[in-house]
C-alpha cells in the first residue's frame, strides 16, 4: 500500500516542494510546528530509520546534505532544527522515513 509521501512523490497527491533531486524531495509540511517547517523524504521507501540497512548508507548521508541545502535556500541555514521521528511512540505518523527542517523561531531544549 502506498504512502501518503510516496504518493506525493508520484505527484498523486499535491505538496508544496522547495526541493528536488534523484534521490529525495522536500515539500513544506501541511501542519507546521515552526514558522518554517519543511519535510525531506528519501523517494526509496524505507519506513523508518530503524529499518535502514547499512546499503542505505549513501542515502542517509544524502538526507542531511539535502536538508542543508534547503535550509539555505530557505534562509535559515544557520540556525535549524532536524528531527527524526522513529516509530508510533515517538510521533511518527507517516511510515516513509523523513526529516523535519524546524526554523523560523527560537527553539527550546530539552524539545519534547
Amino acid at each position: 500500500m502506498a504512502t501518503l509521501f510516496s504518493r506525493i512523490i508520484t505527484r498523486e497527491i499535491p505538496a508544496d516542494i522547495v526541493y528536488e533531486d534523484t534521490h529525495c524531495l522536500a515539500f513544506r509540511d501541511i501542519n507546521p510546528q515552526a514558522p518554517i517547517h519543511v519535510l525531506v523524504i528519501p523517494k526509496q521507501e524505507i519506513p523508518r530509520l530503524a529499518d535502514a540497512q547499512d546499503a542505505d548508507q549513501a542515502l542517509l548521508g544524502h538526507l542531511l546534505l539535502a536538508a542543508g541545502k534547503v535550509a539555505r535556500q530557505l534562509g535559515v541555514g544557520d540556525a535549524f532544527r532536524l528531527v527524526v521521528n522513529n516509530g508510533a511512540d515517538a510521533g511518527q505518523t507517516v511510515f516513509h522515513l523523513h526529516l523535519h527542517i524546524l526554523a523560523g523561531r527560537p527553539l527550546r531544549w530539552p524539545p519534547g
